[in-house]
Parts: C-alpha cells; structure tokens; sequence
C-alpha cells in the first residue's frame, strides 16, 4: 500500500483503489481498471471492473445501489427493500445515497466530477455523493448531510466526510456560468477570497474540493473531520478517467460505501 496525502492507495487483483483515513466504514474510491482506454473500457457497473475491489472490502456485487446520475441535488434513502440500481427509476434521476441498512452498499460514479464519501460513527449509516459544478452549486454534499440528520438522528459534529479523487483547481478552467454559480454560494466575494474561484484571463479556475468542503463545513461537520483528496483526475488520466483528458471517450470510476456497526455513545 502507499500513501497519497491523507489518502492510501491499496491494490487487489491488479485493482486500485483509495481509502480515507477518517473513515472507519467499508469503502473505496476506485481508479479506471488497469490497462483499460477509452475505446475499449469495461462499464464502470460491470462486475468485471468492481468485482475485486468489492470482494477485497466483503461487499456482495448484488448489495451495491447504484445512483442514476443527473447533475441535481435529489437524495435517495436506501433501506432493505431497496433493490440493487433501484435508483434508476426514480423520477429526475438521484445524485445521492443514504443508507443505514446492512446489507446494502453504495455506489456513485464520476470521470472528473467529485465522489463524497459520508460516514456517521455512532449510527454506522452512511452516504455518497456525486457533485459536479452544477450539484456543487445546488448543494448536494449538504442535502446529503441533512437527510442523513433528518433520516437516522445524526449529529453534524460526529460525522465524517472523505472528498474523493476529481479535477482540481489546476486542470478546472471555466467560462462565467460556473464562477458565477460558486459566487452565489459565497456572496460578498467569498469564493475569491477562499481560492473556490480565480480568475485566469478571460477564464476562471474553480476547485470544487473546497467548495465542497466548505459546504460540508456549512452543513456543520467540524473541518478536521473533512478529509479531502489531493489527487487531480485529469493530471493522473492515467490512473482515474478524465472527461477532459478523453472527452467522449472514457469510462467511470466508482466510490463505493457500506454501513457499518453503530458506536453508541456510553455513559
């Protein structure tokens, strides 16, 4: 195993993947399988690509629920009638994924967009996410966050969050709409000032990471509780799909959680 930042890469069958160190639940974010290209990749749901990584964590293929993904801010609570790619069906597509059910696991796909990872100790429920720009901007991180309050009586202060490998700030060059949208997420020139928006010309460079992070902040979990990944899918097309590295042609990255055991506070 190695380490990226505060992340660790681990490898099974010729398999990568990356885990957080705050979070204690089953997980993984996966990197693009192993010699695949754009041309000839295998479905990021295919058992082929997840098989190996999920039998590593002990996670059953057939207990994954898969997100159909729309880029909105619509949030699906999983329990144990929920069936595997449910999500699929749902009226306007669903973003992301709560669950506190065992035997049930969560998946969410991005090729550049960020994969967020929820974890809550003592429930053991937990969440997943896919936030592009156009979620970031609706705040599905905290959406996710809230429903997880609302749903399983999570306290903000206890949960965790792991922001998953994305395109940085470095390889994020955008016209006004998106700067635009992250500013009104932080009016009076706060997206300037926290580094969210820079101006690069007639361009801007967003890093969604830390808009994400600060509206995980904003939902109330504390910033040492919110670790974020240092890694860039687009700098390191060859280990991630990059939708700006190959666009229309590449493939998608899973992150994948399970609930695990609640740690109930005791007296």
């Amino acid at each position: 195993m190695t380490s990226r930042g505060a992340f660790r890469e681990n490898s099974v069958n010729g398999a990568k993947y990356m885990t957080a160190p705050n979070i204690a639940a089953v997980h993984a974010f996966m990197a693009r399988p192993s010699g695949a290209d754009g041309g000839g990749a295998a479905p990021a749901r295919s058992l082929a690509y997840l098989e190996p990584v999920c039998g590593a964590l002990g996670i059953a293929f057939e207990d994954l629920v898969f997100s159909e993904q729309v880029h909105g801010s619509a949030v699906l609570l999983v329990d144990e009638q929920t069936d595997a790619e449910h999500s699929a069906g749902q009226p306007g597509g669903i973003d992301a994924l709560i669950t506190a059910a065992r035997g049930r696991a969560l998946a969410v796909f991005t090729a550049d967009c960020v994969p967020i990872l929820l974890y809550d100790p003592p429930s053991g429920a937990v969440g997943a996410v896919h936030a592009g720009w156009r979620g970031t901007a609706a705040d599905i991180a905290g959406a996710a966050a809230a429903a997880m309050v609302r749903e399983f009586g999570c306290a903000p202060g206890d949960m965790r969050a792991a922001v998953g490998p994305c395109i940085s700030r470095c390889c994020f060059e955008t016209d006004g709409d998106v700067a635009d949208a992250m500013a009104s997420l932080f009016p009076g020139g706060g997206a300037e000032r926290s580094g969210v928006v820079r101006r690069a010309g007639d361009k801007f460079r967003v890093d969604l990471k830390a808009a994400n992070a600060a509206l995980l902040e904003r939902a109330g979990l504390g910033r040492a509780n919110i670790a974020v990944s240092d890694e860039c899918t687009r700098c390191l097309s060859d280990k991630y799909w990059s939708h700006r590295a190959s666009p229309g042609g590449h493939g998608l990255q899973a992150a994948i959680i399970a609930p695990a055991p609640p740690r109930r506070h005791t007296a």
